[in-house]
């Protein structure tokens, strides 16, 4: 079996591996249908998180169970599935209270890239769709498994609510599926910020209502332009640089939310002005397991595609 391993920066090799095999009663064999790349395999891609040894790539993943292990009851060989790009039981403390990526027993997704992909825990990690989708569903239910899943939970980690107004900081696929998560959660203004006219007609086509070219302070003195002085009700902060993030929490209004969920790369917060500025953050590893089952039927019910590209 050949799959894609990462052997420094900007060095990707596709080499033959081991072929693999049910080693835990909790495991299942599936065959990827479709896999991609992930805005976070660029920082080692580019060198800016090390790479020490060859490392199998991919935790962005779909396809048909072949086999599962002795303990595995509710996936079943034939099913077309998603998994999340952690491994989780779905039935430990963390798990149960919503967090499945902080799951007592995870393992990290890593070897997707390849024709065949072992999932851990495959009762709590798989979820299955009503049957084998179309060929023209594959690409968007595989964002659902990263992407889009993780553009939800910025919003849903900022409080978007119905009427309120949402920025969204970054314009990778994140981002713009941040704006689509924003737009479905009832958002009544969305500010895109964008620099890239490609991203900025998806971002109008997901649904924002603004775009903000500026970066940095002048694009927190834009964002307070367009809000009266306020700032915005939530930021989907889905980048990860310290731009990006003081970006986000200063074009928040006091009492408002950031979702963070780009990974941090050389991030420090001022404690005493995040005092001051009476801004709630919260983020992390996207818990994309717990909202499968939702973004799952968005898609099969043709509600939201996330997979639709102008670039």
């Amino acid at each position: 079996m050949r799959g894609t391993i990462l052997y420094g920066p900007r060095d990707i090799r596709f080499e033959e591996r081991a072929d693999l095999k049910i080693i835990k009663p909790t495991d299942a064999i599936i065959r990827i249908s479709a896999t991609c790349v992930c805005g976070s395999d660029l920082w080692p891609y580019r060198g800016i998180s090390p790479v020490v040894e060859p490392t199998p790539m991919g935790h962005e993943y779909c396809g048909i169970v072949e086999e599962v292990g002795s303990a595995v009851t509710s996936i079943k060989s034939g099913q077309f599935v998603i998994g999340s790009f952690f491994a989780s039981d779905n039935t430990c403390h963390h798990c149960q209270a919503g967090y499945p990526t902080s799951c007592q027993h995870k393992e990290f997704i890593s070897t997707a890239q390849a024709p065949v992909l072992r999932v851990p825990l495959a009762d709590g990690t798989l979820v299955p769709t009503p049957e084998v989708p179309s060929d023209d569903l594959i690409p968007s239910l595989l964002a659902v498994s990263d992407v889009m899943g993780t553009g939800w939970f910025a919003a849903y980690a900022a409080h978007v609510k119905l009427g309120k107004t949402v920025v969204v900081v970054g314009d990778g696929a994140v981002g713009l599926l941040g704006v689509l998560s924003a737009k479905q959660m009832g958002a009544e203004r969305i500010i895109a910020m964008s620099r890239h006219e490609s991203r900025q007609k998806l971002a109008r086509e997901f649904g924002a209502t603004d775009i903000v070219t500026e970066r940095g302070d002048k694009g927190v003195e834009r964002i307070k332009e367009l809000t009266k002085g306020i700032g915005a009700d939530a930021v989907l902060e889905c980048v990860g640089t310290q731009e990006s993030m003081m970006q986000a929490i200063r074009s928040t209004r006091p009492g408002g939310y950031v979702g963070y969920v780009g990974v941090p790369h050389g991030v420090q917060l001022n404690g005493e002005e995040l005092f001051f500025a009476h801004v709630h953050l919260h983020g992390g590893p996207a818990p994309v397991r717990r909202f499968l089952p939702e973004l799952i039927d968005l898609v099969w019910n043709g509600k939201i595609n996330p997979a639709r590209s102008s670039i």
